[in-house]
């Protein structure tokens, strides 16, 4: 049986500001408004439903996205660009940082919400230690 990741729903304050911002950020567009969930889809079919919600119901999420290298090249320059602060780790304490794990490229930054985005070249596992 093969079983897939076909969407999660992402809780945002204004979903068009925060599925925008991820979509600007690692180069994919928005899609259409389906029910009250604006998703933003990757290159595996997966999407990110973002759904409005009142702020004390938001619950800091984690997200990685394995993209190749030339990716990171254009997503970091794209962080960068937009001056967000971004992370070797996913607990911040190295800031301004990338990390080198299993042999590639990673980092971590924040969207709107509070949520820790994260990309990555090497899935975890796949090499050398960092």
């Amino acid at each position: 049986m093969s079983v897939d990741l076909n969407h999660t729903i992402v809780a945002a304050r204004d979903k068009k500001v925060s599925a925008r911002f991820l979509a600007d950020i690692l180069g994919l567009e928005v899609g259409s408004q389906y029910g009250p969930f604006l998703p933003v889809e990757t290159a595996n079919g997966v999407s990110l439903d973002y759904m409005d919600t009142d702020e004390e119901h938001i619950r800091p999420q984690h997200y990685a996205f394995l993209v190749s290298e030339d990716e990171f090249d254009a997503i970091f320059a794209r962080i960068t660009a937009a001056g967000l602060t971004h992370w070797a780790d996913p607990s911040h304490h190295r800031p301004g940082e990338i990390n080198r794990n299993d042999g590639g490229r990673g980092t971590y930054f924040d969207d709107p919400d509070g949520h820790s985005m994260e990309i990555l070249t090497r899935p975890y596992g796949s090499g050398e230690p960092d």
